[in-house]
């Protein structure tokens, strides 16, 4: 059984910076393209960061690009979302997922990935 949990989440304020942790278990990590995703009250869950299984493509939504760095570490089975000059509209839930694929293309539709995890909180105050 695959398990995804993330960490890292806090109340910061606008211009700083979070890291997000999300680690892997019952599976082999290095076959699964991970994604992170997240969720404002009321909305839609949306694709946040993307990367590929090999950590060699990663892909962005136009809100976070320039700002957000997704990497991977397959030998500690952990995808991270580095969160960089944060502003209140990024304030949600994230989630990390997981889908089996080894090629370089990453699907950026929640209902492409197979595992989630439970979300951790991310609140960026003005």
């Amino acid at each position: 059984q695959v398990q995804l949990v993330e960490s890292g989440g806090g109340l910061v304020q606008a211009g700083d910076s979070l890291r997000l942790s999300c680690v892997v278990s019952g599976g082999t990590f290095s076959t699964y393209v991970m994604g992170w995703f997240r969720q404002a009250p009321g909305k839609e869950r949306e694709f946040v960061a993307g990367i590929n299984y090999s950590g060699g493509n990663t892909y962005y939504a136009d809100s976070v690009k320039g700002r957000f760095i997704t990497s991977r570490d397959n030998a500690k089975s952990t995808v991270y979302l580095q969160m960089n000059s944060l502003k209140p509209e990024d304030t949600a839930v994230y989630y990390c997922a997981a889908y089996y694929r080894t090629s370089a293309y990453v699907r950026r539709t929640t209902r492409e990935y197979d595992y989630w995890g439970q979300g951790t909180q991310v609140t960026v105050s003005s």
